[in-house]
Formats: C-alpha cells, sequence, structure tokens
C-alpha cells in the first residue's frame, strides 16, 4: 500500500483562469504493458479501467461542436484501448492534430505490430517517454529491457519517416529526471540526446521534453516514504517563476478521465480535483456540449508548483527559453548529478 500523502488542495498557489480551448487531453484508460516508478497515473498491466465505445463518441462531438484543434491521447497505454484506432481515424478526418503519448515498448507488443505504420498511416504526432539515453538508467527507472525495446520502436518508426522533417511526421522525446530534482535547461539537453542517440544507435526525433516530477501517486508516495516529499516541494516552491503562469497548460486544454469527467489538467485528474464548468459540481464531456469553458476558475493546487518551477514544465514540455549552460552528457547519464 502506498504511503498516504500529503494534502495539496490546501494551497497558496496564484489564482488563474481558463482561456479558449484548443486541447482535449483523453486518458483512454490505466491499463499499461509498463508499471514506472515516476508514473502520476499509477499504470499498470493490472489496472482494468478504460474507456468505452459511448464515451469515445462523446470525445468526438466535443471536438465537433467546440472546434478543439489537438486531442491529445494517453493513458495507460492509449494503444492498448479497443477504440484507440477508430477514434485517431475519426479525429483526423475531422482535420484534429491528434498525439500519441506512446511508451514505445507497446510497439512490441502481440497484436500491435502494425501499429507503427497505422501512426504514420493517419500523420499522427508521436509523444515518447525516453527518460535517458542510458540503458542502464532507463532499466532501473521502467523496468528490464526497456531500453533496448525503446530503441528498436524509436527505429521502426524512424524507419517509416518519423523524426525525418521531409516526412513531416514529428517524433517527440520526453525527460523525466530520475529523482527529485528539477529536469535540466530543455534546449542543451535536446542537443545532447540527439548527439548521443544518432551516434549510438542512429535515431533522429525532432524535440525533446523536459518534464518535472509531480509530487503525486507513485512517485510522491516514493518521496513520502523516503522522507524527503518535504524538500521536494519546497525546492518546487523555491524555483516558482510568476512568468510561467502565462502559459501553463491548463489556461487552454481540458484533460479527459476514462468515465468522460472533465479536469483542469491530467494531474488534478489523479488527485480527484475536478474542473469548474458553469456550477457543475464534477463536469462531463456532456456538460462540455453545453457550456463553454472559457474564464472559468482553474482549480489549483501545491503540485501546479511543479509546473511553474524553473524553466516551467508541460506536456509540451519546457514553458520559457533556456538561459543555464548545457548539461553535460555524463549528467544525462546520471540524472542524480543534475542541479537540485
Amino acid at each position: 500500500m502506498h504511503p498516504t500523502l500529503p494534502l495539496l488542495a490546501d494551497t497558496d498557489f496564484p489564482p488563474i483562469r481558463r482561456r479558449s480551448l484548443d486541447t482535449l487531453q483523453v486518458n483512454l484508460g490505466y491499463r499499461c504493458n509498463q508499471s514506472c516508478l515516476h508514473c502520476h497515473v499509477a499504470a499498470s498491466p493490472q489496472r482494468t479501467e478504460m474507456m468505452g465505445g459511448d464515451t469515445i463518441a462523446l470525445v468526438l462531438d466535443v471536438l465537433r461542436e467546440r472546434k478543439v484543434s489537438t486531442l491529445d491521447l494517453t493513458g495507460g497505454a492509449p494503444e492498448l484501448n479497443e477504440h484507440f484506432r477508430e477514434l485517431v481515424r475519426q479525429a483526423r478526418a475531422l482535420g484534429v492534430r491528434v498525439i500519441d503519448r506512446c511508451n514505445l515498448t507497446i510497439l512490441s507488443e502481440p497484436g500491435q505490430e502494425d501499429l507503427a505504420a497505422f501512426l504514420a498511416e493517419q500523420r499522427v504526432e508521436v509523444t515518447a517517454s525516453l527518460p535517458c539515453y542510458s540503458p542502464a538508467n532507463v532499466d532501473r527507472q521502467r523496468g528490464d529491457g526497456v531500453f533496448d525495446r525503446s530503441i528498436a520502436g524509436l527505429r521502426q518508426l524512424n524507419a517509416l519517416g518519423f523524426g525525418d522533417p521531409a516526412h513531416g511526421l514529428v517524433l517527440n522525446l520526453v525527460y523525466n529526471p530520475q529523482g527529485p530534482s528539477l529536469p535540466p535547461p530543455q534546449g542543451p539537453l535536446e542537443a545532447d540526446y540527439k548527439r548521443e542517440l544518432l551516434q549510438h544507435f542512429g535515431i533522429r526525433f525532432d524535440h525533446l521534453f523536459a518534464l518535472t516530477n509531480m509530487p503525486i501517486q507513485r512517485f510522491g508516495s516514493t518521496l513520502v516514504s523516503k522522507g524527503t516529499f518535504a524538500d521536494y516541494m519546497r525546492l518546487l516552491r523555491e524555483a516558482y517563476r510568476p512568468a510561467n503562469l502565462e502559459t501553463v497548460m491548463c489556461r487552454s486544454l481540458l484533460s479527459v478521465d476514462w468515465n468522460g469527467f472533465l479536469y483542469d489538467c491530467d494531474f488534478n485528474q489523479m488527485l480527484g480535483l475536478p474542473a469548474s464548468l458553469q456550477g457543475h459540481e464534477h463536469p462531463h464531456l456532456r456538460d462540455l456540449l453545453r457550456h463553454d469553458p472559457v474564464d472559468a476558475d482553474i482549480l489549483v493546487a501545491d503540485h501546479c508548483y511543479g509546473c511553474t518551477a524553473g524553466q516551467g514544465s508541460s506536456c509540451g514540455g519546457a514553458l520559457e527559453s533556456d538561459t543555464a549552460p548545457s548539461m553535460s552528457a555524463a549528467s544525462a547519464r546520471d540524472p542524480g548529478r543534475v542541479a537540485r
């Protein structure tokens, strides 16, 4: 059983309000073929929660009626949802940009052998987690053999044109620190990743997103069990930058859980903190068809300091330009050496 996490909703984080909705981030279910320590969803092969066909239909209705420009699919492993491919097809037919948050190893799971080709055919933007370019560090965080399978997945995507500007198939990678530290400057780290992955594995990709680990779910429980939760929260608070409030993802994104309920972000979803929408206590996709979320209050809590600390953090990576010097390749291989 996980240790009890401190209450995060009692906060002094500044109030913020929603702007126009341009991204619907949909969690298609918590089932995954991996169980990663940093996973704020606590996904695993044992989870059974998966979005059903009726809720998928509501997602498509919202895309049409609200003219949402981006559908961001996440999980768990979103590809394990039986409706994943039909949702992608119909969203792409509407002209919606579709992002698949792919863990790479799913590409080699039984029954998914044609998944990479499907993503290429539908011109889906792939955002793939690769928390380090060191085999030992990736396997330590994500499980034995995950690095080799991830490299195989990246090579498969590269062979189809992902990561090649000439083909226009976007492949982004995601970095997470392995411990209670802020991610290093995104730009220099991206340069290190591109050099190391190309030199050693022949891998090409478009962008690297450096994300801050949120003090919730598995990662938060680990901090509590090690007695470092308060230290990590202090680090996030002390690194707070007000300028990041302008571009935090919750201002233009709504998160949808597998039952169709709405949250201001994926992290609030995991904490059970619902979005605010025209007085609805726990708004649903059905309510979003009737009410425009613009100018609604965003429910903030202490974990919001994770999105606004340092260079900032969102599902699209850092929020502000890098100004710090490049992190060395040795530091990338050993995240414990990243400045705290």
